[in-house]
């Protein structure tokens, strides 16, 4: 049969347009890849542009080499300077900000439950820091795996609910992206099985799901750094092969919100629980401090509730794993059973003038800056409806309980009286505020309400000691709040504000971190004489509701106004 001319080939118009279709994709997704260079050219790997205003993801295992600063190029032919943000060492995960733009291209997050085994991937990067030219290496794949639960195996680095790809994933693609066929984000690169001898990529990579990152997102803008969440409790499978709990500690939320020995766990955030991997790996995706929703059956009961999480460290014990013990060298994906990272490490004096201003050290903190950034920014737009500088003297509050009857509150400088349906309470703020609970069933409505007027009159700079924790949905909000902890007289309180409003909705009062806070959720606000109050205040002790707070006047003695 004579061979077929040149001019004879004709290429169908499907695969013209499939051809099209994924170079498309690919000019997009490599626009937001990052290529990530150590100063001094110790190390480097990749990263992915998450935002117009500079904000990266990257892997820890990547930046720790390099320390607050860094050097990094996206294949506009340019560098720029970067700044590490926060860190979330167990996750491997870190979030820096390249300088210099307002405007930089970046992924679009895809939902990453989303991804099938057999979808086309395909990952961008700068692997053995071959990008000098500052253009990417596209490598592609299918999806060979997913909800992967990848075992810290004696390290710290934990990889939960991840993504296997047969894309090429070397030494070089640590904390790059790996893209669905269409350029959206899926994951980002970060552990890889290699051939012993060669460092060489044997077709099995593993990606850090986008939608575990999601549920940091929020905690990673606060200069921190950050712990995974644990129950508190350990779990096996039964010989009905149900998921059961075989240990509880007693003062996990988890305990207090009736969860026991033998108990068989039915969901968690939002997943059906068959296998302990399958709880593992929805675990491995939460913060510490996360609320979640969690079923589970109790001596035949099905018990629908919401659980707060607790880290798996402890602040000091995290500091302490990862300080530094070994370099990685290149972004190279991690192998299983490695040893954990080293820390970022200490700022120093030879900071780039650009990168100074956006570096503050503080113990506890990746980057204190972005913390204070964000706690200015939460307070002053707050204060800037609420004016709670001309409201320095006693307030009073008046309405009802509910259907209960009236309620009138003052609350002074040294204590506080309530006169309540039930009869009268107080609190002498000169005592120990912890053991104060008054009044009974309410978990210390009337100490949680004077820290909630002591916060306004004296501001986040004198009210004690307070960060930005991040921010995180609640059980009465599906927009994501952002949370101020604040400590004052050993009471930690956690203020809920909401970013499109920059109102104060909710606050957690813990008497003692051991037991049920005292939650108030504030609503119905008005503007009265210029300043927005609430009306309406629901009080929350444990899983009980303790009353309803509808306010019709508030009198502030400092004014001597009924407002």
């Amino acid at each position: 049969m004579p061979a077929l001319r040149a001019q004879e080939l004709i290429v169908p118009d499907d695969v013209l347009a499939s051809q099209a279709q994924r170079i498309a994709a690919i000019n997009k997704a490599s626009a937001s890849t990052v290529m990530v260079f150590a100063n001094g050219g110790k190390g480097g790997g990749s990263g992915v542009l998450i935002s117009p205003d500079g904000y990266a993801l990257s892997n820890y295992h990547v930046v720790q080499p390099a320390g607050t600063a860094m050097k990094c190029a996206i294949n506009d032919g340019k560098l720029y300077d970067a700044i590490l943000v926060s860190i979330d060492p167990v996750g491997d995960v870190a979030l820096i900000k390249l300088l210099g733009r307002d405007d930089f291209p970046y992924a679009k997050l895809e939902d990453s439950d989303k991804v099938r085994v057999g979808d086309w991937c395909f990952a961008v990067g700068n692997p053995f820091l071959l990008a000098t030219d500052f253009n990417p290496t596209v490598t592609y794949g299918i999806v060979s795996g997913v909800h992967r639960y990848q075992y810290p195996a004696g390290t710290l680095l934990e990889y939960a609910d991840c993504i296997q790809t047969d894309a090429s994933i070397n030494p070089g693609n640590s904390g790059g992206p790996l893209f669905n066929e269409k350029g959206d984000l899926i994951g980002i690169n970060g552990r890889g099985s290699f051939e012993k001898r060669g460092r060489v990529n044997v077709g099995v990579g593993y990606a850090i799901s986008i939608n575990q990152i999601k549920h940091f997102m929020g905690f990673l803008r606060s200069g921190r750094i950050l712990d995974h969440a644990t129950l508190g409790a350990t779990v096996s499978t039964d010989e009905n092969g149900n998921v059961v709990v075989t240990n509880i500690a007693e003062s996990s939320d988890a305990y207090r919100r009736g969860l026991r020995y033998g108990d068989q766990l039915l969901s968690f955030g939002g997943r059906n629980i068959s296998t302990v991997n399958g709880f593992k790996n929805v675990l491995g995706i939460y913060p510490r401090g996360s609320r979640v929703p969690i079923s589970f059956l109790h001596e035949g009961d099905r018990i629908d509730t919401f659980v707060r999480l607790t880290g798996v460290h402890s602040p000091e014990e995290l500091l302490a794993r990862i300080q530094p013990n070994r370099q990685q060298p290149e972004g190279e994906p991690m192998p299983e059973g490695q040893p954990d990272p080293p820390a970022p490490k200490e700022p120093s004096p030879q900071l780039p003038d650009i990168v100074k201003p956006f570096f503050t050290a503080r113990r506890g903190f990746a980057n204190y800056h972005f913390n204070k950034l964000n706690q200015d920014r939460i307070w002053d737009t707050y204060i800037d409806q609420t004016k709670p500088e001309s409201i320095t003297g006693d307030w009073t509050l008046r309405g009802q309980l509910g259907n209960l009857g009236d309620v009138s509150i003052v609350l002074s400088k040294t204590r506080v009286d309530a006169e309540l349906p039930q009869g009268k309470a107080f609190a002498v703020l000169d005592n120990d505020l912890g053991q104060q609970e008054a009044p009974r069933g309410s978990g210390g409505l009337l100490v949680a309400l004077h820290l909630w007027k002591h916060i306004q009159q004296t501001g986040i700079g004198q009210f004690g000691d307070v960060y930005y924790l991040g921010s995180m949905p609640t059980p009465k909000q599906d927009e994501k709040q952002d949370v101020l902890v604040a400590t004052h007289s050993v009471i930690e309180c956690r203020f809920y504000f909401s970013p499109s409003t920059g109102l104060l909705t909710s606050m957690e009062m813990y008497p003692d971190l051991g037991v049920d806070p005292c939650e108030i959720y504030f609503s119905e606000y008005e503007s009265v004489n210029g300043r927005m109050l609430p009306r309406h205040l629901e009080v929350i002790h444990g899983d009980t509701v303790y009353g309803e707070l509808l306010l019709k006047d508030f009198e502030f003695n400092s004014n001597g106004g009924t407002e």
